[in-house]
Formats: C-alpha cells, structure tokens, sequence
C-alpha cells in the first residue's frame, strides 16, 4: 500500500469521526440556540453575543501561537523527532502561561473599561452584563491552555477521542437549557456560569487523555532559545493574521450594534450559529488533511504535498455547497420553524455569511499548504491588511444609511480579493502555477455551482405550499448538487476512489470500473 493511499485513507477515517462529533454537536447546538433564545430574549441573547465578543477580542494574542503549536508539532512528526515534539508542547505551555496573565490584566483594564463606556446596553442590564464579561474572561483562560493538548490530539491524528469526548459537552449543554427555565436566579448571568464550567471538565478530560496516551504531553520544564525564536518568529504573523481577523469578525459585531443595537446582535448571533453549524461540514474535513499537509511537506513529498492541496480545497467548497445551494432557497421557513421569533436581517446575514464562507474553504488548503512551508509573511501581511480594512470600510456604508447586511458584501468582496492574491502567491511560494489552480479547483467548483442554481430557484418559484415547496427543495437541490459535484466536479480517478472507499464499507455498493 502507498503511502499516498494510507494517507488517504486516514483522512476519510478521522473525517468521519469529525463528523459524528459535527452531527452529535449540531444536533445539540441546533436545539440549544431556540432555547437559549427563548429563555433569554432578545435583548439578553443580543447582551451575552456582543460582550462575548469584547473579550474575544484578545484571542489573537493566542490564536497566533495556536497556529505555531500545531505547526510545529506536525512538522516534526513528519521528520519523526519525538523529544523535538516534546519541546514544541513544553514551550507551548510556558507561552500560554505567560500569556493567561496578559490577558487577565487587559481584560480587567482596556476590556472593561471598553464595556463600561462604548457598548450600547441598556442600563437595567449593565450588572448583568459585567458578569457575564468576567465569566467570559474565565472561559477564555481556560480554552487558552488547553489548546496545546488540542493541537497534539489533532498532530497524532486520533480524531476518534472527539466524537467520544462531544457526549460530555452534549449532556452538559441540555442540562444547563433545562437549568434556565428552572432557575429562580438571572437566567443570562445563570447561562454564562454553566457556559465557564463546561470549558473546565472538558479541559480536564482532555488533559487526562494526552498523558495517558501521549508521552510527548508530559510537560518538562525547558527553555530551548532557538525554538522560542523559531515559534516567535512564525507566531508574529499568525499574531498579526489573527488579530485582523478578529478585528474583522467581533469588530464588525459592535459597529453593527453602534448603529442598530442589541437587536441585531441578536440577529448576528443566531446568524453566527447557523453558518457555524454548516461551516463544520468543512472543518472537520480540514482538521483531518492539514497535519497530512504538513507531514508530507516536511518528508519532501512534493507531488503528494501539491495532490493534497488541490483535493483538499475542491473537496472542502464541494462539502459546502451540496449544503449551502438547499439552505439559500429554504432557510427563511427553516428559521420560522426553528426560532420562535425571528430577528430582523438574521435570513440575510446568514446567507450572506455563507457566500463568505463558501470562499473560505477554497482558500483554507492553500493556506495550510503556505503555513506549512513556514515562510508566511507576505500572505499574512496582505491577507491582515485586506481583513482590517473591512472595518472603515463597514462603518462607512452603516454611516451612509445602507442596509445592516451590506457590511457582509464588504466584507465578501474583500475576501475574493484574498483568494485572488492567494492564488497568484502559491504560485511562487508552492511553486503551483495558476493554470493548474484553475484546472483543478476553480474551475470545476464555479462550474458546479452555475449548474447547482436553477433547479431550486424554479422549484421555489413553483411548488406551492409551505411544506411541499420547503421539502422539494431542500430534498432536489441536495441530490441534484451531489450529482452534480460527482460527475462534473470530480475527476475519474476520484470518483472511483471515493466509491472504492464506500464499497469497502458498504459491501452492496460496487466499485465502477
């Protein structure tokens, strides 16, 4: 067996964990938005998403060293340097320490004093909002240090641990959506100290599972210079990438309740869960090919590191396009359904965001692929700049009196602009031509997707009845766009490849030869 083939072959499997965990965590999630909503109205729905949101304006400082920590412990897995992957964890740890403390003092100090005097909340509620801030702080804390043992379970591939792990966080979820109906004491603060608690068992859980089944998890006490300088040097552009698109994410979500208030950051929120739920078709797929992306750029396997690559983002748009071409046509009866009551602009933010992050899983793989080689300091200059003019950018249209969802166009248009010159990059950096990005992705996945869109405007245009023209394009679109992605999205080697995989599964299903 090659070792492309095992490869392969342990994507699809690690895939299929993360989706079991998706399924498990969607379904959970699903239901938990309606009832949160529900039990906590508008008001405080739209008062936990926005000061959320203050405090996760300090994750770039680790979601830099976040991305180092992985990419460093894939790199020398793929060079099988055990005690260099120790290291990398150790130094990990030292860094996240130190940074805890960092984001404690800004947190108490800038983010407060951001929350005391920008933020539009209406005064009865401003107690429970501070609550809720430092709760926040909490939570944030203690996801930041267990990041490193995130980012081993995913580097040594054991995707499985997910799925069983989910069952935890699930039961914990529908306990606490029982607790806010039950509760005699304020169901926002009651929702954000349940919220702090979950972090903490899973860490616990996590934690415990590396040191049984990792010995590169036991931390050591150790100072490696050259290390420190390597992950500094790598982590200043994630930290400068990272903030930029944290600025653009949660930025845009306090300008829009600058202009409309806590309202539409109701709206916003439910819009963030929807296209967080679809988006994880996709990144579970990614979490299962980028430490292959990195191993097999470190084993100097080229022509499989630029395979990869080209599968990896075609498949990844393709995961959410046969969800994403359905939802466009449906989901404001989805939403009437779910929720009971909808916020205004919630069906246009969450389609637009799906346009937005349809564009995204084209541009992930090619990403991972630039990380992976460590030289990532034009792209991630370029691809900050762009993500931080989004912001004046969104004030200036809302200053002009333009409709709430026009700042997602802005933000759209900038990320095609992104995926442009990401593409003219790897060209250099990869060594990828463009014609070969086009013939192997971009142009099989606009051709789709050109194809994809009459079937379910037409059937939404001439099916009559709330249900019949609901199911019909929902159940249509979907088998039409899967048809679609298979005999004109994918290759001939790839569609036997993945009805071989299906066969040896599936035992009624025949391999076409």
């Amino acid at each position: 067996m090659t070792a492309t083939s095992e490869n392969n072959k342990r994507i699809a499997r690690n895939t299929l964990y993360l989706y079991v965990r998706m399924f498990i965590m969607m379904a959970v999630g699903l239901f938990t938005s309606r009832v949160v909503l529900d039990a906590l109205g508008a008001t405080d729905y739209g008062i936990n998403n926005v000061v959320g949101g203050v405090i996760v304006l300090f994750s770039f400082l680790n979601a830099a060293l976040t991305s180092a920590t992985q990419r460093f412990l894939n790199f020398y897995m793929g060079r099988g340097d055990s005690e260099r992957v120790n290291t990398v964890f150790s130094m990990s740890m030292n860094l996240y320490l130190v940074l805890s403390v960092l984001i404690i003092v800004l947190g108490e100090t800038v983010g407060l004093w951001f929350l005391n005097t920008y933020l539009n909340i209406p005064p009865e509620r401003m107690w429970a909002a501070r609550w809720v801030y430092q709760l926040t702080i909490v939570q944030f804390v203690v996801n930041m240090l267990r990041i490193p043992y995130n980012a081993s379970i995913i580097a040594y591939e054991r995707m499985d641990f997910y799925a069983y792990a989910s069952l935890i966080d699930v039961v914990a979820k529908l306990a606490v959506c029982y607790l806010l109906y039950v509760t005699p004491l304020d169901r926002l603060i009651t929702y954000a100290a349940f919220y702090t608690l979950i972090p903490i068992l899973i860490s616990a859980v996590y934690m415990s599972y590396c040191h049984r089944h990792f010995p590169t998890t036991h931390y050591r006490r150790v100072w490696d210079p050259t290390l420190f300088r390597e992950i500094l040097g790598y982590s200043g552009w994630q930290f400068l990438n990272g903030a930029s698109n944290v600025a653009s994410a949660q930025g845009l979500n306090i300008i829009l309740n600058m202009f409309h208030g806590v309202t539409l950051n109701a709206a916003a929120g439910v819009a963030s869960q929807v296209s967080a739920h679809v988006y994880g078709f996709v990144s579970n797929f990614q979490v299962a090919f980028q430490p292959q992306i990195v191993k097999t750029y470190a084993a100097g396997q080229t022509a499989d590191f630029h395979s990869l690559v080209y599968r990896a983002s075609k498949f990844s748009y393709f995961l959410i396009l046969v969800l994403m071409i359905p939802l466009m046509f449906t989901l404001d009866k989805i939403l009437s359904i779910w929720l009971v009551e909808v916020p205004a602009y919630t069906l246009e933010f969450c389609q637009l965001i799906l346009v937005y992050q349809a564009i995204d899983a084209v541009k992930e793989p090619w990403g991972c692929g630039v990380n992976a080689t460590g030289k990532i300091k034009t792209v991630k200059i370029f691809a900050s700049t762009t993500k931080f003019m989004s912001l004046p950018l969104a004030y200036m249209v809302l200053f002009m009196g333009m409709l709430p969802w026009s700042m997602w166009v802005v933000k759209i248009a900038i990320n095609i602009v992104d995926l442009v010159f990401l593409i003219i990059y790897v060209k250099y950096s990869l060594k990828i031509p463009i014609r070969d990005s086009l013939r192997n992705v971009l142009i099989p996945v606009a051709i789709v997707t050109v194809l994809a869109i009459p079937v379910p405007l037409l059937l939404r245009l001439y099916v009559p009845g709330f249900w019949p023209n609901l199911l019909s394009v929902a159940f249509i679109s979907f088998g039409v766009t899967c048809l679609l992605v298979v005999y004109i999205g994918l290759t001939s080697a790839e569609r036997n490849a993945i009805v071989g995989l299906l066969a040896k599964k599936l035992p009624f299903i025949k391999k076409r030869q």
